[in-house]
């Protein structure tokens, strides 16, 4: 007969749930508030969910860092505290964005605002677990919240970014599923820690090796359609380019920081228990993407997708640091994406400023070069604040993302990775040149047509974010050495 068993509360450690379960529930309050009444005002459901993001953040400050809660899948370390802080973060400057304009109809859905609490939720449970089941589920529900949120734009390409993103999907989750599978097959677990027992004391068998190797090669796939990594990375520019453009800097940032923690528990894993090779795809991975994105950006006709190529050569440069697995690579990853999220998204809301709902400057393209031509006529402050943040994605000194490029080479130099920071550098000098491109149209090209600044969307929330993503990108330069004492210390409490 079995014998009943008894979970206490205490050995639950509920606590560990409570951030996720705030976004859920307060998606959960809003359907239901639809459901009372379908006539309240939007800007009730973005109030409410800037609350619930409130909450959040002071739910996750309240964690304990090393804990282990509900049946130990829930792992609460120094990297799930930090990823959640930065993911809650970047929501919290993306949701008063549907606020500037009646124009993209979305935000007056609450469906859209509920899927938003869902899909962070989602990638709050990818970030505090090692459970690879749970990751999984965690992924799916970001990822299918996601899919919807780009198809609402209800435009043409908006539908057919949705499609591509949710087949890239659907092929990296198959990947990564059957990644895991190998490695349960070989340890008897899903949780990375006893993974890594297990796997320490067979390294010796050659079976197990070949298994181990197909493993990785399938989980390094998967993760390399996430990160859009070369040579998956070809669905990005175009569901950027259907995505709003608010929704397409969010998405070059959270679900990026998401899938970096994982990467690093597992690849992390997979190097502690020196399996070089895993290290040499990663830094192929990162040399290929960084290198051939800045490439193909020189190219484009488009801002927002020299901007997607862009982020793209961005996540390569994560990757590098990635493979280093040391304590300063991984505090590299996190100031990197820190200092990369407000820049981004500053620069990714500026392409809003445009109130146009028909293309005025090109037919194939929404945000062309030739639309920002003598900007700085048109709009002194706003040519200003872009050059800002382009200088800053090049990695120029003094601004933002320069304190996250050389962090990262410096980390490789101190791993003996001298080429590396080498490569770094030159692509950055590439890089260079698009940025200049576009500050080139804004100050020294005469504009195009006659356009007003009737034309251009100057709403108070609109500035507000944009203002916010100034100040952080200029005040960075001030406040750098405190936010990396602090990512840090607590990368390294937890044992990275």
């Amino acid at each position: 007969m079995l014998q009943p068993i008894n979970v206490s509360l205490e050995s639950l450690n509920l606590i560990t749930l409570a951030p996720m379960l705030v976004a859920i529930a307060g998606g959960l309050i809003i359907l239901v508030l639809d459901l009372i009444n379908s006539k309240l005002h939007k800007t009730l459901y973005v109030m409410l969910t800037l609350l619930i993001l409130f909450i959040d953040f002071g739910a996750v400050l309240g964690l304990n860092v090393n804990e282990r809660g509900f049946f130990d899948v829930m792992l609460i370390d120094g990297v799930s505290i930090i990823s959640q802080l930065m993911i809650i973060v970047a929501s919290m400057l993306f949701i008063p964005l549907s606020l500037t304009s009646k124009r993209f109809h979305e935000y007056s859905y609450p469906e859209f605002f509920a899927l938003f609490l869902f899909m962070i939720a989602g990638f709050q449970f990818m970030v505090t677990s090692d459970n690879l089941i749970l990751i999984f589920v965690g992924l799916e529900t970001a990822s299918l919240a996601l899919y919807t949120l780009i198809a609402l734009h209800n435009r043409s390409n908006s539908f057919e970014a949705a499609v591509k993103y949710f087949t890239m999907g659907a092929l990296s989750a198959g990947f990564y599923a059957m990644g895991s599978a190998v490695i349960y097959g070989l340890t008897g677990s899903i949780e990375l820690y006893k993974v890594a027992a297990v796997l320490s004391l067979r390294m010796d068998e050659a079976s197990i090796m070949i298994a181990i190797f197909g493993a990785s090669v399938l989980l390094l796939t998967a993760f390399a359609f996430k990160l859009s990594l070369f040579p998956f990375h070809t669905w990005a520019p175009d569901v950027y380019e259907g995505a709003s453009a608010p929704l397409a800097g969010y998405m070059s940032v959270v679900p990026k920081v998401a899938a970096f923690v994982v990467s690093i528990r597992i690849f992390g894993m997979y190097i502690d228990l020196g399996i070089e090779w895993v290290r040499i795809i990663i830094l192929v991975l990162a040399v290929g993407t960084m290198t051939l994105a800045n490439i193909m950006a020189l190219v484009q006709e488009d801002v927002k997708r020299m901007l997607a190529y862009s982020s793209i050569s961005h996540a390569g440069f994560i990757m590098a640091a990635l493979a280093l697995d040391t304590t300063e690579g991984t505090t590299a990853i996190f100031l990197y994406y820190a200092l990369f999220m407000f820049t981004n998204l500053g620069a990714f809301a500026m392409l809003w400023i445009s109130r146009h709902k028909v293309r005025r400057f090109s037919d194939r393209y929404d945000n062309p070069y030739e639309k920002f031509a003598g900007l700085i006529n048109i709009m002194p402050m706003g040519a200003v604040i872009m050059a800002l943040f382009m200088l800053s994605l090049a990695g120029v000194p003094p601004f933002s993302v320069f304190w996250g490029k050389i962090y990262v080479m410096q980390a490789a130099v101190n791993s003996g990775y001298v080429w590396l920071a080498i490569v770094m550098g030159l692509n950055s000098a590439i890089a260079a040149y698009y940025y200049l491109k576009l500050i080139v149209f804004m100050f020294l090209k005469e504009p195009v047509k006659s356009v007003d600044t009737v034309y251009y969307n100057l709403s108070k929330p609109l500035m507000a974010v944009i203002g916010l993503a100034t100040v952080a990108t200029i005040g960075a330069i001030f406040y750098i050495q405190p936010l990396i004492s602090y990512i840090y210390y607590m990368i390294s409490a937890s044992g990275y």
